[in-house]
């Protein structure tokens, strides 16, 4: 396999969050005239509230509203001109109450947003790194992404893992002069908090350690005066530490403050902080709110409020401990979060609970892993004891029905979340009578005939050649050389196929599908460390074949429970075999249908290499062939095609001694080592030994005209109707000769000799076979991880230094 496009993760999400619009639950709009934070109109239904991030019921507040239109009224609907030059009356005034609320200095911003973009370029310095949490918001990553121009490497950790952080502030230590590290104190999704005091401790040992904390969802909640979660366990501001809260949400207003824990990083960020100098200052009607905010959390009224939340997030948390609901964790905050695994049954979940006049958030990638899908609801002073009751008593009533539609286990979700297990829902899960499943490691148990009438010519996967793939990957000395082989099929009650594929499970390299210039760097870290960002992969198919790995009967009625009996599989072999990954491989790029299905599965779809495929062999010689090509093309094939052939002695041979078999599989080599566009593991020489062994394949050697040196290999699998090219070697020395556009040319010519109805080129290099006359297929695959942090470390690689040992 070979790379032919780069993978845009904004694609992945606009296709999901289209998914998510379509079954009404994104991008909806409130309807009335009026809103009191209790309830929320949409689609003509009222429904209470539970999405809210207004926790304390603030923005309602009868002295915000009153403040902010008397500002209007005094000042008008802004003022047009930069704080660098100056600011309206009361700014002073909000300065001043945010101060005494921080007790350290402060800058105020439009939005959180344009707080991180502004301040992290100006505090993190040149000889400087900045780690970020997996989970760190995503405005504090973008504004991350302004530091790599400047060579600035920015590093990426596990959420919360304080074991991994450490270990990169040791290989940091004596390389930088401060070490950021970026974090959330409340994380929005999970409800979640940052280990402050681990982070502190760290400090201690690290002194370069400088903590910027985004506490947006835990202000004014939590602390004294409102100051936020963080502030509730560090007390005084810590001198090494950039707090950012926000003036929205439950502080009831608009916009945003930066506290600093020294005078110096703050006149640098209030001297020149981009956006803070330039950007357009907040309304007067917001600052009056804001300000009116901060006097009601500079008196003991913020505490009344914070005990009155406190006491509806205690009962609602009672309340979730006497059911089964896989909740993520019990929290101290308003967030709360079921899991529901896959998108469909979160779906299904949500639109039953907005039928019962509850609005919660829909969760799904890329706020969470694609894997960890769920419903995310929120406490507010707004919501009264009895419908906290009606909505999670609906939540008990409504999940195990979700669950049967979906035909999910309970106990499958709380595995993907590592929930402990629970009794499950009696009479939850009918598995139909009319499907029977086959399940095996070896094609051996597999009838030949039944097999190959599923996936005869569609690839090098017929039953005779599974057998040699087996053989070349197992006991061998490399473990990336060997993979587990599992066969699926599902018939009916008549023993009739509905669905058939074949698994392996192996070592992967995590930038297999990334843009060369990644992998190219991650192979210089492989030199000392070769297993550097592998991962454990159950694929449909393997790294060796291509085609269509998935034999599904559409025509017949149970091929949709099929598909579902196909996910339900996967989930089980995923956890026997320890598979951090899933990866459904080679589905055609027009077919909507599955990238529903698969969408609403929990997986994400990603590009793969174009297949290419001439099917057009009924010529009479290579002059009638050349009449069927392009002008262009023609004249294409003439000049480095045919015109050099007197250069090379071509020879077909069944069987190679040993020593040329030897130098093939070097040529392979030079071949794999730079092909970083699709950053495969290297096939181990057994396979050629096999290959070379098996009556089904053969190789075309090329060689020079006089030397009869071999300088090209092309091992070429021939089936019953198609003749596919599968493995390359060249000497790149001899480039000049054009021996790659020979391989293309002679698979067409030996597939006519052979009789074959068909020609399988292979992947990539699309440009030239098109000139040959091949078809260009568009295929995609779908991807399930564990976790999103393996696909964000190489996302964010481009561009990037890489703080390694």
């Amino acid at each position: 396999m070979a790379k032919s496009k780069h993978n845009n993760i904004l694609d992945t999400i606009g296709d999901l969050i289209l998914n998510a619009k379509k079954e009404g639950l994104v991008h909806l709009y409130t309807e009335g005239e009026h809103f009191d934070g209790r309830h929320i109109h949409i689609n003509g239904k009222k429904l209470f509230h539970f999405g809210t991030t207004g926790y304390l019921g603030l923005e309602q507040d009868i002295r915000l509203k009153e403040a902010a239109c008397d500002a209007i009224m005094r000042y008008g609907t802004q003022f047009p001109l930069s704080k660098t030059y100056v600011s309206f009356v009361i700014y002073k005034k909000l300065e001043e109450a945010l101060r005494e609320i921080y007790r350290r200095p402060i800058v105020i911003t439009k939005n959180s947003t344009l707080a991180h973009i502004g301040i992290i370029p100006s505090i993190v310095r040149d000889e400087d790194t900045l780690i970020l949490d997996q989970q760190v918001h995503a405005s504090v990553q973008n504004a991350a992404q302004l530091l790599k121009p400047r060579g600035i490497a920015v590093q990426l950790v596990k959420h919360n893992d304080m074991n991994m952080l450490e270990d990169l502030l040791k290989r940091a230590r004596g390389k930088f002069n401060k070490v950021w590290f970026a974090a959330d104190g409340v994380y929005s999704m999970f409800g979640d908090t940052v280990p402050i005091q681990e982070l502190q401790y760290l400090q201690e040992i690290y002194p370069q350690l400088h903590l910027y904390i985004d506490d947006v969802h835990g202000m004014s909640w939590a602390g004294k005066h409102g100051a936020g979660y963080v502030m509730s366990q560090v007390g005084d501001l810590p001198e090494k530490m950039v707090l950012v809260g926000t003036l929205s949400k439950t502080f009831g207003a608009s916009g945003s403050v930066v506290a600093f824990g020294n005078e110096e990083m703050y006149e640098s960020c209030k001297i020149f902080g981009g956006p803070q100098t330039f950007s357009a200052q907040l309304e007067p009607a917001s600052v009056a709110a804001a300000l009116a905010s901060a006097k009601i959390h500079l008196t003991d009224e913020i505490y009344t409020l914070q005990d009155e939340l406190r006491e509806k997030v205690n009962y609602c948390n009672q309340l979730l401990r006497q059911t089964n609901l896989p909740l993520i964790q019990e929290n101290i905050c308003p967030v709360h979060f079921i899991g529901t695994g896959v998108p469909a049954l979160a779906y299904n979940f949500a639109k039953r609970l907005m039928n019962e006049g509850f609005y919660i958030n829909l969760a799904t990638f890329p706020v969470v892993p694609v894997r960890n899908t769920g419903i995310r609801f929120t406490i507010s002073r707004h919501n009264q004891k009895t419908e906290i009751k009606a909505l999670i008593d609906a939540m008990v009533y409504h999940y195990p029905l979700s669950l049967a539609e979906e035909g999910i286990s309970l106990n499958n979700v709380r595995s993907t979340f590592k929930l402990p297990k629970v009794d499950e829902y009696e009479g939850i899960i009918h598995q139909s009578k009319k499907i029977q499943v086959q399940l095996e490691s070896t094609i051996s148990k597999i009838d030949q005939r039944s097999w190959d009438t599923c996936f005869a010519d569609k690839g090098i996967f017929d039953h005779q050649s599974l057998l040699t793939l087996e053989k070349a990957f197992q006991d061998n000395e490399r473990k990336e050389h060997n993979w587990d082989f599992i066969y699926l099929i599902i018939r009916d009650e008549t023993d009739q196929i509905v669905l058939a594929t074949f698994f392996t499970v192996g070592l992967w390299k995590d930038d297999v599908l990334s843009k060369a210039k990644v992998s190219e760097e991650l192979e210089l870290i492989r030199e000392s460390d070769p297993y550097y960002l592998m991962s454990r992969v159950l694929s449909m198919g393997s790294l060796v074949t291509d085609g269509e790995h998935l034999y599904l009967n559409r025509s017949h009625s149970l091929y949709k429970e099929a598909l579902k009996h196909l996910c339900n599989q996967i989930e089980g072999l995923k956890i026997k075999y320890d598979a951090k990954m899933v990866m459904i491989r080679d589905i055609l790029a027009n077919d909507d249908e599955l990238k529903d299905f698969f969408y609403h599965q929990g997986y994400l779809k990603i590009d793969l290499p174009e297949g290419s495929e001439l099917a057009n062999l009924d010529f009479d010689d290579v002059e009638d062939y050349l009449t069927r090509l392009s002008p262009k093309s023609r004249s294409h094939v003439r000049k480095d095609i045919l015109k050099n052939a007197n250069k090379l002695f071509i020879q077909i041979k069944e069987h190679l001694p040993q020593e040329e078999l030897k130098k093939a599989y070097e040529l392979y080599q030079q071949v794999h080592l730079a092909n970083h566009a699709f950053n495969n593991i290297a096939y181990p020489e057994k396979l050629f030994q096999l290959l070379n062994n098996d009556r089904q394949w053969e190789c075309i050697c090329y060689y020079t005209k006089n030397e009869k040196k071999l300088i090209g290999v092309a091992f070429n699998h021939k089936s019953t109707d198609s003749y596919q090219g599968v493995i390359l070697g060249l000497d790149y020395a001899y480039s000049e000769l054009k021996v790659y556009k020979h391989a293309l040319f002679q698979a067409i010519m030996r597939a006519k000799a052979l009789g074959k109805t068909k020609v399988q080129l292979g992947l990539t290099a699309n440009t030239e076979k098109k000139k040959l006359g091949a078809r260009i297929i568009a295929r995609v695959g779908y991807l399930q991880a564990d976790s999103n942090y393996k696909l964000e470390l190489i996302e964010g690689l481009l561009g990037n230094k890489i703080l390694t040992t």
